[in-house]
């Protein structure tokens, strides 16, 4: 059994439960489907938007993944991309960024405002990619300390899982929040190696799996999340949940939702 939700929910190793384990005084829904900065496809929503979000929750997602820069005035915001309207986001402040809306006419939502928003509900958790910084890993240190510092002070814990590809910051973040549920993303170590270093789980483009089957077994044997991303194609699902992955993250929430029926 996956301890992704140690104290908080236990996850049916069928990977395709959907109904709901309480405890802790939360309450989260137990299916493998993650969506991938919010559901936003079907229904063509700006991506890493309060509406994505309000979707992914309403679809009955167990997760779902946000993305999350530092603005030149130490502002964490949600987006995907560096840049975000012709700006960089870490050489600009909040204020000018906000000048241009999403295209459903939101503000670009800071993470403060996301965690509020995803904060409602306890059916879905707030899967938070930590961005690496691209001026140095020193300023990814900064970033992670003040993400967990907000995540700390809106007692958001329950909710969260960090994710990142920056090694570093995966290693602050468990030293400042020591049982901090996080995962790995950049498919270059091992089960045991993320174990040692009391990482809950692997986040591995699903590529790298199919490479290092072996690891499957490892990450089972050892009690370590199983997560892919970015699965979008229904045969690659389908080998997901015949492995008996814990979480897949997709584009594509409602597919997998059916396939898991």
């Amino acid at each position: 059994m996956s301890f992704l939700f140690a104290t908080i929910v236990l996850i049916d190793n069928s990977c395709t439960s959907s109904k709901k384990s309480t405890g802790t005084n939360m309450q989260f829904t137990q299916n493998i489907v993650v969506a991938h900065r919010g559901a936003w496809k079907k229904n063509h929503l700006p991506e890493n938007s309060i509406a994505s979000l309000q979707e992914a929750i309403r679809l009955g997602c167990a997760g779902t993944e946000f993305d999350v820069h530092l603005t030149a005035d130490d502002t964490l915001i949600v987006n995907h991309d560096p840049i975000y309207a012709g700006k960089k986001i870490e050489e600009s402040s909040y204020t000018s960024l906000a000048e241009a809306k999403l295209s459903n006419g939101e503000t670009i939502p800071t993470a403060r405002q996301y965690l509020l928003a995803g904060m409602q509900q306890r059916n879905t958790m707030l899967v938070f990619e930590i961005k690496p910084s691209g001026i140095s890993k020193e300023r990814g240190q900064r970033l992670a300390q003040i993400v967990v510092e907000l995540v700390k002070e809106l007692k958001a814990e329950p909710w969260i899982i960090y994710i990142s590809f920056d090694y570093a910051i995966i290693k602050k973040v468990l030293e400042l929040q020591p049982n901090a549920k996080v995962q790995y993303l950049n498919g270059d170590k091992s089960p045991v190696e993320l174990k040692n270093d009391s990482v809950i789980g692997l986040d591995y483009h699903f590529s790298v799996f199919k490479k290092h089957p072996e690891w499957i077994k490892e990450a089972k044997e050892n009690k370590v999340v199983l997560n892919a991303w970015t699965v979008n194609n229904g045969d690659d699902m389908k080998w997901l949940i015949e492995n008996k992955f814990d979480f897949i993250t997709t584009n594509e929430p409602e597919l997998l939702l059916e396939l898991i029926k």
